[in-house]
């Protein structure tokens, strides 16, 4: 598993600008994710930032619309350039069995981008994911940590932190 050391979050323009970072990483890694799909599983209590985090990708992908919660949904899909994302949100799920029965597996296919929140509660069933971001409080802001769990997923986190490097120093 490679990691990348904490982003610090102290304000909400810092979440945004980790989206933006993130979302800079997906054209040079498009040739894999057409290919396989990517996986980002977000981790932390509510209030974290999770849908701040997806939203904030989104609008630096260039997507204008309205970006809500999936908890009552439980999905939310956009498309945006050459990719279709999904934010996933369990939340609200009884058993993990509940993924399998709503046919969720086959929305994580090549050319996607699958966001999961409070994925625990559907695994076993879950697919794997290339990258799990860790939202925690940290004084009145967050930090954020990123695991990688596949290649693409170390590569996403390697080209995140160069940008988030680039962007402190622009």
């Amino acid at each position: 598993m490679h990691t990348i050391p904490a982003f610090d979050l102290p304000l909400p323009e810092d979440t945004d600008r980790l989206g933006q970072c993130i979302a800079s990483t997906l054209e040079p890694l498009s040739e894999a994710i057409a290919l396989k799909g990517l996986a980002l599983r977000l981790t932390g209590d509510l209030g974290a930032g999770k849908t701040s985090l997806v939203r904030a990708v989104l609008r630096a992908l260039g997507y204008n619309g309205p970006v809500k919660s999936p908890t009552f949904s439980l999905v939310e899909t956009y498309s945006v350039r050459d990719v279709t994302l999904n934010h996933f949100d369990f939340y609200r799920f009884e058993e993990p069995v509940e993924f399998e029965d709503a046919g969720f597996r086959d929305l994580f296919k090549p050319a996607t981008i699958c966001a999961t929140e409070w994925s625990d509660k559907a695994l076993p069933y879950l697919p794997d994911c290339d990258v799990e971001i860790i939202l925690e409080e940290c004084g009145l802001g967050r930090r954020a940590t990123l695991k990688a769990y596949s290649e693409l997923g170390s590569q996403l986190i390697d080209l995140t932190g160069e940008a988030w490097t680039q962007h402190a120093v622009a």
